[in-house]
């Protein structure tokens, strides 16, 4: 049982950011410097989408519909709040709402002092949490191999679902899922349309698609004996971007600005970054219906520059009343 890997549940993680030494910037393309150089931000805001997004195969890019619920494992309680209160916050500030402290987590935060053997236990404890067993629904057996065993401070395991953005209802059968009367049972012939969803089609077109990818359940295991300088406001906001995105856990962000890099130098980032924020608010304000992977890209990587030039323009020039 879970209660029985609860071992880390004394564990306190450092609350006050220590004082950090300036950082060089020149190793990072920042995202104000791209808006103040000659470089097009597009093309910038492009390949940091490509580089950091791990949509499921063949898939579109998910991302939470209404709402999250932020419930933490294993840490005191005020550490657990913190966490809770950071996620959710940054949940709201896209658009989302955050659940009560007595809802149901979508989102799960859980510390341990032995990573690999935990998401080991876990998941043969509940395989059917982590691979649902319905179409594009996650990123396969491979990936969850190297989930369970990858040796990362801070793992993620991120579950979505194709839905009908009509009806809000899974566009993918489920194990055992049947419509009509297909119980053997029954004395009835059963067909495979009595065991697939049946999502009625109101256009035929290549460039759209009238379902959405909706996340469902985000899990997130910190080996706490490996944080080291890592401070709770860095940490918090590491797992609100990894929870709040289907990001690749195998990304190369070494060239930009970004919280990716906590664990690579911790003193070299505060917190989520123009990268992190506009990355999140460009996913969350993109409007599409889309089916190529490389759309969604464009429309993200669009709404990025556009929202960050906005910003830049509504700011009032230094000096100017």
């Amino acid at each position: 049982m879970l209660t029985t890997l609860m071992v880390a549940a004394a564990l306190v993680l450092p609350q006050t950011p220590a004082p950090r030494a300036p950082v060089d910037p020149d190793p990072y393309i920042r995202l104000e410097d791209v808006v103040v150089d000659a470089r097009r931000l597009e093309d910038a805001a492009e390949e940091f989408v490509n580089e950091v997004a791990a949509p499921v195969r063949r898939r579109g890019m998910a991302r939470w519909h209404r709402g999250v619920c932020v419930g933490v494992a294993n840490l005191q309680p005020e550490i657990a709040q913190y966490l809770v209160d950071r996620v959710s916050d940054v949940a709201r500030e896209l658009g989302l709402t955050a659940g009560q402290p007595s809802c149901a987590p979508t989102i799960l935060i859980i510390a341990t002092t032995d990573a690999d053997a935990f998401a080991e236990d876990f998941v043969a404890m509940r395989p059917v949490l982590f691979r649902p067993g319905g179409s594009g629904m996650d990123r396969g057996g491979a990936a969850l191999d190297r989930f369970m065993n990858s040796g990362q401070v801070v793992r993620w395991w991120n579950v979505s679902q194709p839905t009908d953005s009509d009806t809000g209802q899974s566009v993918v059968r489920m194990p055992g899922q049947c419509n009509l009367s297909c119980s053997p049972m029954s004395g009835n012939s059963s067909s495979v349309f009595e065991f697939a969803p049946n999502t009625p089609v109101r256009s035929v077109s290549r460039l759209s698609a009238q379902y959405r990818q909706d996340l469902k359940r985000t899990f997130v295991i910190v080996d706490v004996d490996r944080l080291g300088d890592v401070t709770l406001a860095q940490l918090s906001d590491y797992i609100a971007m990894v929870a709040l995105a289907q990001i690749d856990p195998d990304a190369d962000t070494r060239r930009f600005d970004t919280i990716l890099n906590l664990f690579d130098d911790p003193t070299a980032v505060a917190g989520l970054s123009g990268w992190d924020t506009a990355y999140l608010e460009g996913l969350y304000g993109a409007t599409w219906a889309r089916i190529s992977q490389n759309s969604q890209v464009h429309a993200i990587s669009d709404n990025i520059a556009r929202e960050y030039r906005g910003a830049q323009e509504a700011d009032p020039v230094e000096g100017e009343d």
